[in-house]
């Protein structure tokens, strides 16, 4: 019984972690990716088709959300605040990534976003480590993939002065 409770109480905490992480993927709906704007731009070599992007954020964005349910378990000790803290700082990062990229059109404050979103996962993770290695290990697909968010986006800055 006390693994069902304990399996439930997992799942109500998640809940605030999923909806976060929902709001930030449908912040980046309110931006299209495929308008003029964007079609307009010299893309670089290395760029994904574009039908990739969905399934690999709507994984990631899984990962993340049980990453901060897990994180969460933490809260009453010493660094689970922080932890938390720093999921969430990654989410309001993540969700700003768009707004700066297919809305503000800014191709160096998108860039600024994301090297800062990748360098809060990487305190997240290493901090998490210690905490909660399969937090950490959840959070490391994320990272790899922001990494080639962060070169896709300098490449595009370069190839689009």
């Amino acid at each position: 019984m006390t693994d069902a409770r304990t399996e439930k109480t997992f799942f109500v905490v998640a809940i605030p972690f999923f909806a976060a992480a929902a709001a930030a993927a449908a912040s980046g709906s309110l931006f299209p990716a495929d308008g003029p704007w964007y079609q307009s731009l010299t893309a670089p070599a290395f760029r994904p088709p574009s039908w990739i992007f969905g399934p690999v954020w709507t994984v990631l964005y899984v990962l993340i959300a049980l990453a901060g349910a897990r994180l969460a378990r933490h809260l009453g000790g010493p660094r689970g605040g922080l932890a938390v803290g720093l999921w969430s700082l990654q989410m309001v990062l993540n969700a700003l990534w768009t707004p700066a990229f297919f809305g503000a059109h800014d191709l160096f404050a998108a860039l600024v976003v994301v090297l800062l979103l990748g360098a809060t996962i990487a305190v997240l993770i290493a901090l998490s480590w210690r905490l909660e290695r399969l937090a950490a290990l959840l959070l490391l697909p994320y990272l790899g993939w922001v990494t080639f968010a962060a070169i896709l986006n300098a490449a595009y800055w370069w190839l689009n002065p």
